[in-house]
């Protein structure tokens, strides 16, 4: 069995504060919190714990990039329970945030593919999220500045 870093140095505070200083901020976009908190709790631990490996840099077992977005712009984590098929789509092209841009249960029958409402709406939020980035780093800018 293999032991994270985190659960080794738990007591190290030194340790634990640089590790911390690692970890991207996570930003919700628009409804995709209270989105992912109407998912069945098993589902939202396993979305949760795939938003945070984004955080660290690092990419899910279940993470895969969204087709249509060039590359890696996009991701998607799919987890499926008795009740259905549940979707979260998150940026991780920023340098020190990660943005959550949907979350949805999947109500189509037929086939995978996420339909044309649901992309129109990510390419939406994820113009709002480059704003919102842009925003705060010139926040970040002038508080520096304030210095």
């Amino acid at each position: 069995m293999k032991i994270d870093y985190l659960s080794q140095n738990w007591d190290n505070p030194k340790l634990m504060a640089e590790r911390m200083k690692k970890v991207k901020v996570l930003s919700w976009i628009s409804s995709s919190k209270k989105d992912l908190k109407e998912f069945p709790v098993d589902v939202r631990k396993e979305m949760g714990h795939a938003l945070y490996i984004a955080q660290e840099g690092g990419k899910h077992k279940s993470a895969k990039p969204l087709k249509g977005f060039g590359g890696a712009a996009v991701l998607e984590v799919v987890q499926y329970d008795g009740n259905g098929t549940y979707r979260t789509m998150y940026t991780v092209q920023f340098k020190e945030i990660v943005y959550v841009l949907h979350a949805f249960q999947k109500k189509s029958k037929t086939g995978i593919k996420t339909t044309k409402q649901d992309m129109d709406l990510l390419e939406k939020r994820l113009q709002l999220a480059q704003q919102k980035y842009k925003t705060w780093l010139i926040t970040k800018s002038d508080e520096q500045g304030d210095d």
